[in-house]
């Protein structure tokens, strides 16, 4: 075991491990910039599968870590979409656990830390001077706040996954590109740019896209409800339909930057989607009942500094007198975890 921490080279590991990533960075023991970093496939330790998700960690730690470095890790800490210290028998906790303890000796680290915490407490621990009490808020492929009391999450809301919920996340918005376009095309729904889109990243033929309607001179206009006719929307659907069931389900958020492109074109029914998403954050903080100037430490692709929903959500916080604190992802904040372990 690597017990001697007065060892200048001495190091820790911090884990953020995602819905879409996992990343790695190992850093000094007791201080200083990370000195490596590793990605590596999704890390949501309730969705992955078991070996999968060693994988993603071992892809991970072996391009954060050195050989020559691994017999010096102290060390390791990793913030888990899916997991949580509620308690020693938790699924999420045990799973991811298990997954990393198999990852870490394969690579031939030995730690004598090695803990793990939700990835909501590891992307608070990021924010600047690593607090440990607050307001935890992740937008990425999921959706969920949290609040954080001596660094542990003691009460949540939304996260509840793809299937029951995560309103207001990248999987929901994507999810809510294909359903639009889809309504557009059996012609209950408005028309969208997010129906030509949609069908585009899916590969349905350019033929029986909504595209552009010739004007005499050549110039076009988008395509009303009545222009895309009968048959080529129902085209439209046969092609779409297999090609969004044939995929897995979590990948529909892949399709989160296509509303937010379309949006800022102006497209009602875009800006529509990200509006309600932006509703639902609003809701799972004020379910946590936040007092005004409390910190609200944010985190995810959706509300980053070019986020689209760091606007409208920045507009409903603040009548709430909060504001948001952004941080890119949890694994300065594992970093910050692994140390407090020691």
């Amino acid at each position: 075991m690597n017990s001697d921490l007065n060892q200048t080279s001495a190091y820790v590991v911090g884990l953020d491990a995602g819905g879409t990533r996992t990343r790695a960075l190992l850093a000094p023991a007791h201080d200083g910039d990370p000195e490596g970093e590793g990605v590596g496939g999704p890390g949501n330790a309730l969705t992955v599968p078991g070996h999968d998700l060693t994988e993603h960690l071992a892809e991970a730690l072996a391009h954060a870590v050195p050989e020559g470095l691994r017999g010096r890790v102290v060390a390791v800490a990793g913030g888990f979409a899916g997991a949580s210290r509620t308690a020693p028998d938790e699924p999420g906790r045990v799973k991811a656990h298990a997954a990393l303890t198999v990852a870490l000796s394969r690579l031939g680290i030995d730690a004598d830390s090695v803990e793990i915490h939700s990835d909501i407490e590891a992307g608070f621990a990021s924010a600047p001077g690593h607090p440990a009490d607050g307001l935890a808020l992740v937008a990425g492929t999921g959706a969920v706040a949290a609040r954080i009391t001596a660094r542990a999450c003691t009460t949540t809301a939304g996260g509840d996954g793809w299937l029951l919920g995560d309103d207001g996340g990248g999987f929901w918005i994507g999810r809510e590109a294909v359903r639009v376009a889809l309504r557009m095309a059996d012609g209950r729904g408005a028309p969208t740019a997010l129906a030509a889109s949609v069908g585009r990243a899916l590969g349905v033929p350019g033929d029986v896209l909504p595209g552009d309607v010739p004007g005499p001179y050549g110039e076009g206009r988008p395509y009303a409800a009545g222009h895309w006719t009968r048959a080529r929307r129902e085209a439209y659907r046969m092609h779409l339909l297999p090609a969004v069931m044939g995929r897995p389900p979590v990948a529909l958020a892949e399709f989160a930057p296509l509303v937010a492109e379309a949006a800022r074109h102006q497209d009602a029914v875009a800006a529509g989607i990200l509006g309600t998403a932006a509703d639902h954050l609003t809701g799972y903080v004020r379910a946590l009942e936040p007092r005004p100037g409390e910190r609200v430490v944010a985190t995810g692709g959706l509300l980053g500094p070019d986020g689209p929903l760091t606007e409208p959500l920045t507009a409903r916080l603040a009548p709430l007198g909060l504001t948001l604190d952004w941080v890119a992802d949890g694994s300065q904040g594992a970093v910050a975890l692994a140390r407090l372990a020691l």
